[in-house]
């Protein structure tokens, strides 16, 4: 008996992952079923006609347990056309809209916080009060390194495209790397990447938060920056294709924010290495900037632009989705 671990995306926000499990008698190197489930409790039907449809797209092996497989999938209606929430499908419409191949590379720089199911506090915060304030945690002293370790291995296991993970800034929070490679398997190795890491926190007893300001006050937020690049950006002289897509993200900017998560506005502030969110700007090395620019592209004079406004709880799909859309039409 083989077990098929069936994701996708729901219709809340910020967008969760749901999964139920489908037991077959021999897998192997089929093509996982066709399924279904209930739209009227993910908010994607009303109870009167609330059968949705669930379209494998891509299948990975599951660490987590023997003789199991995770099974990504898109929602689609019953007459066979894409959800309203498919937002992986918009993303695969505008690359297909594109009068060229661009070759876009994302990678997606995915900040948490492990939150403690007895206290409610992030992991390792006392009670009553606060920890020292942030300056050891970042790649130094934190909490939470058993979980981060075990998420990295099992996300190699599963052929997920992570490449690192550290400690950030506020005690109990962590971040981890995927990518870079094109936008659509980046973007389901984030979401496959998402769930395991909540499987693993939630055999540690703890809780998972994506929200962009867990903790209020003098600590930094959680993101999701994300670094994006075309080959023309990747050749020589790249530096000026960078220089024409910040060009053409900043009179797009508040239609980024609007897809870029949930709850932004707590995040960037102007403070904790974050642009005002009602403010555009870019800058080498600038990390309180909305658009920064490593020195590594700086002084090469081509490579990749990191986008800072994403939130940790964005689809990664809809962000890469506007990058493409934005600066490649």
């Amino acid at each position: 008996m083989h077990k098929l671990e069936y994701l996708w995306l729901d219709g809340c926000s910020p967008t969760q992952i749901r999964y139920k499990t489908k037991v077959v008698k021999d897998f192997g190197n089929k093509e996982a079923p066709v399924w279904g489930f209930d739209g009227s409790s993910t908010e994607q039907a009303d109870g009167g006609s609330s059968d949705c449809v669930l379209k494998p797209v891509r299948v990975y092996p599951n660490p987590l347990e023997s003789n199991s497989s995770i099974v990504l999938c898109e929602v689609f209606n019953v007459d066979d056309t894409p959800h309203s929430t498919n937002t992986r499908r918009m993303l695969e419409e505008t690359l297909e809209d594109l009068e060229s191949n661009i070759d876009e590379w994302v990678g997606y720089e995915q900040e948490y916080t492990l939150y403690d199911l007895d206290t409610s506090k992030p992991l390792g915060w006392p009670i009553p009060g606060e920890p020292p304030p942030q300056g050891d945690y970042y790649c130094g002293r934190n909490i939470g390194e058993k979980i981060s370790r075990e998420h990295l291995n099992v996300c190699i296991d599963a052929g997920i495209s992570i490449c690192g993970t550290n400690a950030e800034v506020m005690l109990g929070q962590w971040e981890y790397q995927i990518g870079a490679g094109g936008s659509i398997h980046m973007s389901d190795d984030l979401w496959v990447a998402r769930w395991l890491l909540e499987r693993i926190a939630e055999k540690h007893e703890v809780v998972v938060s994506l929200h962009p300001k867990p903790i209020s006050g003098d600590w930094n937020g959680a993101g999701c920056h994300t670094n994006f690049s075309t080959a023309e950006m990747r050749e020589e002289g790249g530096d000026l294709k960078i220089g024409e897509a910040i060009e053409k993200l900043e009179p797009k900017h508040q239609e980024h924010i609007e897809a870029y998560g949930p709850d932004n506005d707590q995040r960037l502030t102007g403070l904790h290495e974050t642009c005002d969110i009602n403010t555009f700007r870019w800058g080498v090395s600038d990390r309180g900037a909305s658009i920064r620019v490593p020195w590594q592209v700086h002084r090469d004079g081509k490579g990749y632009l990191e986008d800072r406004r994403p939130s940790s709880n964005c689809d990664p799909y809809l962000v890469a989705q506007k990058l493409v859309e934005t600066i490649c039409s």
